[in-house]
């Protein structure tokens, strides 16, 4: 007897900031890396922008790439990415503890965990080094040892996230999916999943479903 293919691995999907980290992590990182004197000046140049995205005038999505431009343009790349190494330090220590745990018990079952935020890979691949788990993020550009201002990638938000996750991950492969979010932008990846959680929404956690019993429980049908 031949035993069916069968699905025993889950995919937890986490948003960053509002959600795993409980503030705003790409602001906190212009005022980690950059002199105030700095910020003040090209937050000057962007006003209306910045303006008209607290009045719900301009969209996140766009005001992101717009605000990293402004801030870390013609940068010093080993200087800022040092910084970075160093802000993914505190970010790590300042975790949500419930969504911490409840990302700690995927990783103890063995699920594949991804953090999926709109913020920059500057700091978030540390984090995710520190974390053992996968990033999709918006990338930033680096060219000839200075910061260009651009993004390799779209801004990983809204729609961009569930491509970005369609593009690395084949959800056929995997018996459950979680999602964890707290804003409208992750409504597109939440809707990927058997299982989701908005912050400031659902008020409990979803269950986690620890496949490997399955696994045993099959393993000892088809060895019968």
């Amino acid at each position: 007897m031949h035993a069916k293919s069968q699905k025993y691995k889950n995919l937890a999907l986490f948003d960053f900031d509002g959600t795993l980290y409980p503030h705003d992590s790409f602001t906190g990182f212009i005022f980690y890396a950059l002199r105030k004197r700095h910020i003040v000046k090209r937050g000057l140049q962007i006003l209306p922008w910045i303006q008209a995205y607290y009045l719900k005038l301009y969209p996140a999505h766009r005001m992101r790439p717009k605000l990293y431009a402004s801030m870390f343009k013609n940068s010093d790349a080993e200087e800022i990415l040092q910084l970075a190494q160093e802000y993914a330090v505190t970010l790590i220590a300042k975790l949500d503890p419930a969504l911490f745990n409840q990302f700690k018990q995927h990783q103890q079952l063995g699920h594949d965990v991804v953090l999926v935020s709109a913020s920059v890979d500057l700091y978030l691949k540390p984090v995710c080094r520190y974390l053992n788990i996968d990033l999709i993020c918006s990338k930033v550009e680096i060219k000839a040892g200075k910061m260009t201002g651009f993004y390799q990638t779209a801004d990983c938000s809204n729609e961009q996230k569930k491509i970005r996750i369609l593009e690395k991950y084949n959800l056929d492969d995997y018996a459950e999916i979680y999602a964890y979010g707290n804003s409208d932008e992750d409504e597109e990846m939440l809707s990927l999943a058997t299982y989701s959680y908005m912050v400031g929404t659902d008020q409990v956690l979803p269950k986690i479903i620890d496949c490997r019993k399955f696994r045993q429980l099959h393993n000892l049908i088809y060895s019968l």
